[in-house]
């Protein structure tokens, strides 16, 4: 069988973490959870071999030197490096991996470099599951299994069976309102969308040509006149920038009659804010902590000594450090892009 040829999307700037993730450094590139970095985590994932071929890594070009620092790091020299000139969203930037995969008709994992996944073989059962579907025009997403009534996520209602553990999607859901959220929970057949997706390149950019057509044609100029410079691909900043923007989702999933879900438990988590992390990572042992308690600490060199506090996150790097309670940490976005402003 054609390899999967995975496809990372490594082009977000991660403010939701500030102060350790900034525009230039954003999360995907630190290590939060482990010694490797979110980045590693993810090459590790689907390592070439009998199942995976090399990645295409897609991210913005500002980032090059860091990402192949950490590819070295990964033993991934094969990757190619697809840079964006500018960020249009997940839809053009799948399209150009799609046209830069050498065999159209081979399958094409997407997947986010910025989250975590505990159970590696769960995930690779989910998509043995999904490849038998491909051939037969199925763009297939992965459900998270959803265990609380969260409102940040979008959610997906499962449909009929098409296989064991393979369902058609019934329909998209936005992020919900925290009853309505109860709500699909209670009823159960709904399973959180984590932005992770399986399809053949060429199906893929067969659905671009009949519900974003003007993106398809961008995307195609933009490669044809892409500049090459070693592994990495430069494509053409002004036909990128004249690209719609638009998600991969609203562009194509939510637009298509055939489309997939596959619902999966394997540990997942988007770790989209400090709260999140905390649920899923240990605190810096370093902290000095009196009659405190509950308190998430992190540092990456300052020293930080806690008194008679509860529930906080404490999250100290270079010369900004950020409190604020946990629980609300849905906050500090609003802190970097305040900082921003200030310069």
């Amino acid at each position: 069988m054609t390899k999967i040829t995975p496809i990372i999307l490594s082009g977000g700037s991660g403010t939701r973490l500030w102060p350790m993730s900034t525009p230039e450094r954003p999360k995907q590139f630190l290590a939060l959870t482990s010694d490797k970095t979110m980045f590693q985590m993810t090459l590790d994932r689907t390592k070439p071999g009998d199942q995976f071929g090399n990645p295409i890594i897609i991210a913005n070009a500002r980032h090059r030197e860091i990402i192949e620092k950490q590819l070295a790091e990964a033993g991934a020299d094969n990757a190619t490096l697809l840079l964006e000139p500018c960020g249009r969203n997940t839809a053009p930037a799948i399209a150009l991996a799609a046209l830069a995969c050498e065999d159209k008709s081979s399958p094409i994992l997407v997947m986010p470099s910025d989250h975590v996944i505990a159970d590696i073989s769960a995930f690779h059962r989910a998509i043995e599951s999904a490849l038998p579907h491909l051939d037969e025009g199925w763009l297939v997403t992965f459900g998270i299994e959803a265990t609380a009534p969260e409102t940040g996520y979008g959610y997906i209602k499962l449909g009929g069976e098409l296989s064991p553990s393979v369902h058609r999607v019934e329909r998209f859901l936005e992020k919900p309102e925290s009853a309505e959220a109860e709500a699909m929970l209670a009823e159960g057949g709904y399973a959180w969308n984590g932005g992770i997706f399986l399809f053949r390149a060429d199906h893929y950019l067969g659905a671009l040509s009949v519900h974003a057509p003007d993106m398809l044609a961008a995307a195609h100029k933009a490669m044809d006149q892409a500049e090459r410079d070693g592994n990495a691909v430069l494509p053409d900043k002004n036909s990128f920038e004249a690209c719609p923007a638009d998600s991969v989702d609203y562009a194509v999933m939510e637009k298509s009659d055939r489309v997939a879900v596959v619902p999966v438990s394997m540990g997942w988590s988007d770790v989209g804010s400090w709260d999140a992390l905390a649920e899923i990572a240990g605190a810096d042992e370093s902290a000095t902590a009196i009659e405190s308690n509950g308190n998430f600490v992190r540092s990456d060199g300052k020293r930080i000594h806690l008194a008679g506090l509860e529930n906080m996150i404490v999250i100290a790097s270079d010369d900004d450090i950020m409190i604020v309670p946990r629980g609300q940490s849905q906050l500090v976005k609003q802190i970097a892009e305040a900082q921003e402003k200030k310069g």
